[in-house]
């Protein structure tokens, strides 16, 4: 049994299963997750015969770590081995006020999305809770903390390879361990998943783990959605706003943010924006504007500074809150959309996308 894949319920039965007391698993809880520790002897508040059989009966196995590169901007990128051939990334943004950690939930993508060097390495496997945990545990453990004896990392999004909610059970028991006391102790409004509009798995997050939401949102329209994104064909705009509407009735945030990849001369023109504003009406939001990050292969430009600026001026104009990501840690292929890993088993992605979507239908 691999202990980094339990919270601390599924803890507390396990030990309950072998015959302990099921406090142990808050103690337990502590020592993998608040000490990083891996190996069992130093569980010192645990008893020597306690030890010995957890030894026997257990393990803590995180993903391994295979290399870690550090950009000019002081963003850090974290490769992870996940199986033979297969990796995910793992990128830390420092900033003034916060240390966001992107964690990747999938190994490549199903989902196809045309700007995105993700989407374009095919579909592999959901990750265990172990390995979207284990990238939390290894990234505290590379990064230390503060001088003040804080962590580090403050927040952590769910923004990296894969799409969270198609890998619903075990997103779901990673966010309860990030958000437990006795697991990392963060704040619903500081752990963000980001989702492309995986409606019915959007219910199930507002009533199972409510954290903050992005949607990745990318076109005001179902014509242009459809053509950037296929998903959208599935859940088109009608019913992606509802769930939204949905969302934020019990969300710990009181809006949602919609990330807007600009592309030139795609989705970035004066109208775009006006409609966006028309779509949006009757949700609480707040836009993210991401300069596009090409890539080898990319049919798509980035857009032009002085149309971004005049894009979110009109957003703004709205009254709506609209930012523009600064792009960190393109220098080693960190930046958003540029998270490609290494994805072996590409073959039969039609079907493998289908099969996910259906799953949570």
């Amino acid at each position: 049994m691999n202990l980094l894949d339990l919270d601390t319920a599924g803890l507390a039965a396990w030990f309950a299963s072998i015959g302990e007391k099921p406090f142990r698993a808050r103690q337990v809880m502590r020592w993998l997750h608040h000490h990083g520790v891996q190996d069992f002897a130093e569980m010192t508040d645990l008893g020597k015969e306690l030890r010995a059989r957890l030894a026997a009966l257990a393990e803590v196995r995180p993903p391994r770590l295979v290399a870690s590169q550090s950009a000019a901007d002081g963003t850090r990128k974290f490769l992870f081995e996940v199986g033979p051939g297969n990796c995910v990334e793992t990128v830390f943004i420092p900033e003034d006020d916060r240390g966001t950690l992107c964690v990747s939930t999938q190994v490549g993508c199903a989902l196809e999305c045309g700007f995105c060097a993700t989407g374009r390495q095919g579909f592999n496997r959901n990750l265990t809770v172990a390995e979207i945990v284990g990238q939390l545990w290894w990234a505290n453990k590379a990064l230390g903390r503060d001088p003040r004896g804080g962590r580090v990392i403050t927040n952590v999004v769910l923004m990296g390879m894969g799409e969270p909610l198609l890998n619903f059970e075990h997103v779901a028991t990673a966010l309860s361990i990030m958000l437990d006391d006795y697991g990392y102790g963060l704040s619903r409004r500081r752990v963000t998943v980001s989702t492309a509009g995986i409606v019915p798995a959007m219910d199930r997050l507002r009533e199972r783990v409510p954290v903050a939401l992005a949607v990745s949102l990318h076109a005001p329209d179902d014509e242009l959605r459809s053509r950037l994104m296929p998903i959208n064909r599935k859940y088109p705009l009608v019913e992606l706003m509802a769930a939204c509407r949905r969302y934020v009735e019990d969300a710990p945030r009181d809006f949602i943010t919609f990330e807007y990849v600009l592309l030139d001369g795609v989705n970035d023109r004066p109208e775009h924006a006006h409609a966006l504003i028309e779509l949006t009406r009757e949700v609480p939001c707040k836009f993210n504007l991401i300069p596009f990050n090409p890539f080898p292969g990319s049919a798509y430009r980035r857009s032009p500074p002085e149309r971004v600026r005049a894009f979110a001026a009109i957003l703004q104009a709205a009254g709506l809150i609209a930012t523009t990501r600064k792009t960190r840690g393109d220098d080693i292929d960190a930046a958003c959309g540029q998270l490609a890993g290494q994805v072996v088993d590409r073959t039969r992605r039609t079907l493998r996308r289908e099969a996910a979507t259906e799953a949570v239908a």
